[in-house]
């Protein structure tokens, strides 16, 4: 009998945990959900890191308002159990104000609205929203890089994957993804040569955002614009959060810094106050009664400490992105970088050996690949290994050089192929 109970109960476990696995696996991974890698790592920390960070705070505060008691008011002793419940729910709709304990209330009622916090109520909605504006960027590539003509996530996808194939099948993905490439570079090119192309091909030289997929700039361009987009949405979130909490929130870690310097401890801020006052009147009969209770907000104990938080991560994330963006415009509004970047891999193969080697090198950068050709490589070495890049350019540059040899007359044979001069004279 009790062999029997333990059976059932082992195909009991057994179901509930299959059951688990199912709809743990049915959950996509934080992978699925940022997508293939075809950014750098900056990026990442905008869309993905932040995001999650930021969602995670609205589930927080969330839990803390309609899970637990969000706020406690101390009534007269004459209120009953339902008038403290409706001076609780009174005052977390409608807004507190704050007047430090050393103060006399002010009779002026417009004074005490003045001092109202407005915030506290809708701290997940606007964490929620903040999250929503990091994402957004990353939206917009994912939506609009296609318009290049190339699949850069399958492109990137295909790099990383080379890592772990054998050495054969890393050879041959090599292979495809470089015809693609040189596939790409060579449909997308401009197929008339009239005034507006050579003024669009001089502009080209000075400033790539005048151009599009044809000159070879549509995915440099729209990138950078998306870089200039974080650092515009990272700092605007100072100014978000200045309008909704109602406070010079751009000093609020240097105040923190500062009391932690000076006192050694964590002090209540008055942005964040934990003690507030409500007005709220009562109608009896023809009179109308005011009251002012006392109440205690906990929801701030996680406000204040969650947006300390948030101010020095978007002080991190903002200096990042700022840097990150002048290095992209570096190298890409430089031409010289990109020669430069694409002859570093071709001396690791050892290919330039004669001052004509050196000429094809700066060709194949300038003239075939252009910016977002070497574009790509940087994309794919950021999210692969430089190893990766250095066989693909190998392998571009050779397909290259072919393109480049002159057309041969109708009765010419290739030295490297003798038995075609045989079957050209038995054609003849």
């Amino acid at each position: 009998m009790i062999l029997c109970n333990l059976n059932i109960s082992d195909h009991i476990f057994f179901y509930i945990f299959r059951s688990i696995g199912s709809i743990l696996g049915g959950v996509p991974s934080l992978k699925k959900l940022q997508g293939a890698s075809n950014d750098d790592w900056v990026d990442r920390l905008n869309h993905v890191w932040t995001v999650f960070l930021f969602a995670l705070f609205a589930i927080v505060v969330s839990t803390g308002q309609f899970v637990g008691d969000p706020i406690h008011c101390w009534c007269p002793a004459e209120f009953t159990g339902a008038y403290v419940d409706y001076a609780k729910s009174y005052c977390w709709i409608k807004n507190t104000y704050f007047i430090p304990m050393q103060d006399s209330i002010p009779t002026d009622i417009n004074v005490r609205e003045d001092e109202e916090i407005t915030y506290y109520q809708w701290v997940p909605l606007i964490l929620l929203f903040q999250a929503f504006m990091f994402k957004f960027p990353n939206i917009m590539w994912r939506v609009f890089n296609g318009g290049s003509g190339i699949n850069l996530d399958k492109v990137v996808e295909m790099a990383e994957k080379t890592q772990m194939g054998s050495p054969d099948e890393r050879k041959t993905t090599i292979e495809h993804i470089a015809k693609y490439l040189d596939r790409w570079l060579d449909t997308h090119r401009e197929y008339k040569w009239n005034i507006l192309v050579r003024a669009k091909q001089t502009m080209a030289k000075f400033c790539c955002f005048f151009c599009n997929k044809r000159a070879g700039t549509y995915l440099t361009a729209f990138y950078l614009s998306i870089k200039v987009l974080y650092v515009v949405n990272v700092i605007g979130q100072f100014f978000l959060l200045n309008a909704f909490l109602a406070t010079d929130y751009n000093l609020y870690g240097f105040e923190v810094a500062k009391m932690l310097s000076e006192e050694g401890q964590w002090k209540e801020s008055p942005r964040f106050p934990r003690v507030t006052l409500c007005d709220f009147r009562i109608r009896q009969l023809q009179n109308i009664q005011r009251w002012t209770v006392q109440c205690v907000l906990p929801i701030n104990l996680f406000n204040e400490k969650i947006f300390i938080v948030i101010w020095f991560w978007l002080v991190i994330v903002s200096t990042l992105s700022c840097i990150n963006m002048v290095a992209w415009f570096y190298r890409v509004l430089l031409k010289r970088n990109r020669g430069a970047y694409i002859k570093k891999f071709l001396k690791i193969n050892n290919e330039l050996h004669t001052a004509q080697d050196k000429k094809d090198c700066v060709k194949f950068a300038d003239q075939h690949l252009r910016d977002d050709g070497v574009f790509v490589l940087r994309v794919i070495a950021k999210n692969s290994t430089d190893l990766v890049v250095t066989d693909l350019v190998h392998v571009m540059f050779d397909l290259y050089k072919k393109h480049q040899k002159p057309r041969r007359e109708p009765n010419e044979y290739d030295p490297e192929f003798p038995n075609e001069k045989e079957a050209l004279a038995n054609d003849n």
